[in-house]
């Protein structure tokens, strides 16, 4: 029977710094776990994605693309000491490929969001 249980926020070795596992690994042990489907969520990248897909492809998984988008009061260009040392992270999913593109827009997408909020 298959695994309910799906990983919605997953780091690879593209995490620089942060993740270890390689993603033949990953996919391994969702077939070993009878998952149906696997996400990967790298920080601030998505250099894994197409590799990723691939091979969730050919193990018979769903493949769902994402990133940890890290997230600032401010746009890069403003440096004010003190109000960038607050860090936020948002998962972004694909749902489908329209998602896909705007995940790696969504630096562009977030500037828009605080943009309009001055």
């Amino acid at each position: 029977m298959a695994s309910k249980f799906i990983h919605l926020h997953t780091h690879s070795h593209y995490s620089l710094l942060d993740g270890l596992a390689k993603i033949d690994d990953l996919i391994e042990q969702a077939v070993k776990n009878k998952m149906p489907a696997l996400a990967l969520t790298d920080h601030g990248n998505m250099y894994g994605a197409i590799e990723f897909y691939k091979k969730c492809e050919k193990a018979g998984i769903k493949p769902i693309l994402g990133v940890e988008a890290y997230v600032a009061l401010d746009l890069m260009s403003d440096k004010r000491p003190g109000i960038d040392s607050k860090r936020y992270h948002l998962v972004l999913l694909a749902k489908n490929k329209t998602g896909y593109k705007k995940n790696w827009s969504a630096r562009a997408i977030l500037r828009d969001i605080i943009t309009s909020r001055e």
